[in-house]
């Protein structure tokens, strides 16, 4: 008797959390669509968003030129980077290394000077 009891139980309090799962993920869905979150998800994989930098971004926050070499990009990254792992900034320090990996495929393409 109690073992049946107990089945009838969990069977209706699974019954009860699927429902209630299921509405709650209508419920999200409707809050994406009303921010506007489901759409901007998906022009993201549609567009396939990347995580490079570009080139005039880099050159900015590495304080370079066009007309700079590669050994000044890797003197101002060297000392950029040292700075930041002095402080602590972890954010400021990736972004310096993003800098530089652009710049680099940059100068690798146009074939100037070693790339170190």
């Amino acid at each position: 008797m109690a073992a049946r009891l107990l089945a009838n139980l969990i069977v209706m309090g699974s019954g009860i959390m699927a429902r209630a799962l299921v509405q709650a993920y209508r419920q999200a869905l409707t809050n994406a669509s009303k921010s506007g979150v489901a759409q901007e998800t998906m022009q993201n994989v549609v567009r396939g968003v990347s995580k490079t930098m570009a080139e005039p971004e880099a050159r900015q926050i590495l304080g370079v030129t066009g007309q700079s070499s590669w050994e000044e990009i890797l003197q101002k990254y060297d000392t950029l980077f040292e700075r930041n792992a002095k402080t602590g900034s972890f954010y400021l320090q990736s972004k310096v290394q993003r800098a530089k990996e652009c710049l680099q495929t940059v100068y690798q393409d146009k074939g100037q000077g070693t790339v170190a």
